[in-house]
């Protein structure tokens, strides 16, 4: 049985880790943690730990207590800043981890450290500037035809996110944030989004799934519409967003090593830009391919390990497309197939 500690396990993203990981039957004996005891009480692991947020001095003590207490193999992380505090810390963590390097992590958790790469690179992707001042704003109206995109360079689920009105708007959404200096402004892209979720194992692509966004939940309790929070997604296999996922993932990294899921959204020539790497963890609806017969976390776990898991044949997009995911608070997720919505039962 292989004793896997999960962090964040009363949030979502873990959950569905480990209900993936559970599917092996007694294949694992899961531990979790968690900053909130409210979350940690809704945690389905066997059993759970309460710790401190990731910038308390007192995080990596706690851990590694409870790693050499519960003999921990390995340690999966779901939040991003638990990710660059274990990154930056990884020998001191007494277990497995799975991550790329430190720099990989560092350029991937900052979206404006990704575009410079990606321009680089020729990747095609929406113009961008940082903000530093009122004169920056300004400036991103003119240059970016009076629509702009500002977000937080860190940080997931839209972090900051807002298509402004105009300059005025746009100045008292920073200020509001304290954001001067951590904003990005952004020529607008269109709605249409889709995210492309790898495993890497010292530089060797493993397995590969694209998904499509169909909505965001709860979009309308958000200024941007984005909330972070997949309403509905939809299996896909487009070999432009394949090629563009793996020129994305090599231009920040030319050898990957762990878990990329990369974000893209489309231009207005229907070619998907990519906006970020989320890296080191899942997006939060990966259990939406466990269900289909891709389990990831288990792939996940034993590649880590040094163990051979069994593997697709079809080692990108091994799902058959037009499968629809449709989950929201306080309703079960729904597996069914794209034909199928709207049609009577």
């Amino acid at each position: 049985m292989i004793r896997v500690l999960v962090l964040g396990a009363g949030g979502a993203p873990s959950t569905n880790v480990v209900r993936s990981l559970k599917k092996k039957r007694k294949a694992y004996y899961l531990v979790g943690t968690d900053a909130n005891p409210y979350y940690l009480a809704r945690a389905e692991t066997d059993k759970t730990y309460l710790v401190p947020k990731a910038d308390d001095p007192a995080f990596l003590p706690k851990l590694r207590d409870i790693i050499q207490k519960e003999q921990i193999e390995y340690v999966h992380i779901q939040n991003d800043k638990e990710v660059a505090v274990i990154s930056d810390h990884r020998n001191e963590i007494p277990a497995t981890l799975f991550l790329p390097s430190q720099d990989t992590v560092r350029v991937c958790q900052d979206k404006y450290a990704s575009y410079l790469r990606w321009k680089h690179a020729g990747i095609r992707v929406p113009e961008t500037m940082m903000i530093n001042t009122e004169d920056d704003v300004k400036q991103a109206f003119s240059l970016f035809d009076g629509m702009i995109w500002l977000r937080f360079t860190t940080g997931a689920a839209g972090n900051g996110s807002l298509k402004p009105k105009n300059v005025q708007q746009a100045i008292a959404w920073i200020t509001f944030h304290d954001g001067w200096g951590k904003f990005t402004a952004a020529r607008v892209l269109e709605p249409e989004s889709v995210t492309w979720m790898s495993i890497w194992y010292q530089g060797e692509l493993i397995v590969a799934q694209g998904r499509k966004r169909l909505y965001w939940e709860a979009s309308h309790l958000a200024p941007s519409g984005i909330t972070g929070i997949t309403g509905a997604g939809i299996t896909i296999d487009d070999p432009v967003v394949d090629d563009i996922s793996i020129k994305a993932i090599k231009a920040i990294d030319p050898s990957p090593h762990g878990l990329y899921g990369v974000d893209l959204t489309y231009d207005h020539t229907g070619i998907p830009n990519p906006t970020e790497i989320n890296i080191g963890r899942f997006f939060t609806t990966h259990l939406f391919f466990t269900e289909l017969g891709l389990n990831m976390p288990h792939i996940a776990v034993s590649l880590a390990l040094g163990k051979k898991p069994k593997l697709p044949k079809k080692r990108i997009n091994p799902l058959d497309p037009g499968w629809v995911w449709i989950r929201g608070v306080d309703f079960a997720p729904i597996l069914i197939r794209e034909e199928n919505i709207g049609n009577n039962q």
